[in-house]
């Protein structure tokens, strides 16, 4: 391998999507990873991919990149139905890969990934960046550490605003079966954070609902049926005895963001953002006994990324490429 995990994105879009928001600006600020290859479904705007963060090798099909002797890794950035195939084909060409969150459209197909990638021996990571974000890892560090004591309660809100109205290029989110709704986006990241920090549920009662069940096509003025979930209720208890709650919701108007709490017999912590936690920065909050509430400075050592890594989704995604890296040489990421 070379110096730098030679790295290939499927779904490399140069202009919109999650890649460009995100994986492109993470790995040109990357020390670990060189962006070896960029894939789209044309070639032209591979090419412009190429040209604008500085890849080698442009591709407009998957399975030449896949097959391609200078790619040591992959990561599949792409619309939660094409996520299966591509994955396992990549598995099946030996390649490291990371895979955005959601895994798979559904269970079965997430799980069967999963165990390609064991039986294959490569390093694969799902991108749930939500435990990345270094407030959240020092607020696992401290729990570990005692800071709260026994845990006896916890709970974890995530209110986004902007339900009533898509442009034609996200209302396929419209529907759940294709996976890509508040329910698999939006609480699957912020309750793997919450488990992340606080531990497994052992009990879980829930509500899922769809509150508001058209959405506006802004581009076409269509008003279009969703039945993808908006607001999710979960209650129940974690394995190590503790209560929890957490509602996350997309809702017509302003939300209040993001905040997750812990209560031990020794103390409190909280984490909180302005937006979803995988998404915005994190800032962490804690008291033990009598005292108030009070900021947390976070240990530098939890930040991987360079100082120049654009804040918003590039940083956490960046966090995460550090730990893959760090798998793919058998080191131990911080």
């Amino acid at each position: 391998m070379a110096d730098r995990i030679r790295l290939g994105i499927i779904g490399a879009s140069p202009t919109v999507g999650w890649a460009h928001r995100s994986h492109l600006p993470a790995i040109a600020a990357s020390p670990e990873f060189e962006l070896t290859g960029v894939c789209t479904t044309r070639m032209e705007t591979a090419e412009v991919a190429k040209k604008q963060f500085g890849a080698r090798l442009a591709f407009d099909d998957y399975k030449k990149m896949l097959a391609h002797p200078e790619i040591d890794a992959v990561a599949v950035v792409l619309r939660v139905p094409a996520h299966y195939q591509i994955t396992k084909d990549a598995l099946n060409a030996g390649k490291h890969i990371f895979t955005e969150w959601p895994l798979g459209a559904t269970i079965e197909e997430a799980q069967e990934m999963a165990d390609l990638a064991r039986a294959k021996g490569v390093r694969a990571v799902v991108g749930l960046q939500s435990r990345a974000a270094p407030a959240i890892l020092h607020m696992k560090e401290l729990v570990e550490e005692g800071y709260v004591g026994e845990i006896i309660s916890c709970s974890m809100r995530l209110i986004r605003g902007g339900v009533l109205e898509r442009p034609s290029g996200r209302t396929w989110q419209r529907d759940d079966e294709l996976g890509a709704t508040t329910l698999t986006i939006a609480a699957g990241h912020s309750i793997d954070a919450l488990r992340f920090v606080a531990g497994e549920f052992s009990e879980v009662s829930s509500i899922v609902s769809t509150q508001v069940p058209q959405w506006l096509e802004t581009d076409t003025q269509q008003m279009l049926d969703v039945t993808a979930p908006d607001n999710i209720i979960v209650s129940g208890r974690l394995a190590n005895g503790a209560v929890v709650s957490a509602h996350v919701a997309s809702n017509p108007w302003a939300g209040s963001g993001y905040r997750m709490e812990i209560y031990g017999r020794k103390g409190t912590l909280v984490a909180t953002s302005e937006d979803s936690p995988q998404l915005g920065e994190v800032y962490l909050q804690g008291a033990q006994g009598s005292d108030k509430l009070e900021d947390i400075k976070v240990p530098d050592k939890h930040t991987n990324v360079l100082e120049g890594m654009p804040k918003g989704p590039p940083k956490n995604v960046g966090q995460l490429y550090y730990q893959f890296g760090a798998a793919i040489r058998g080191q131990e990421a911080s």
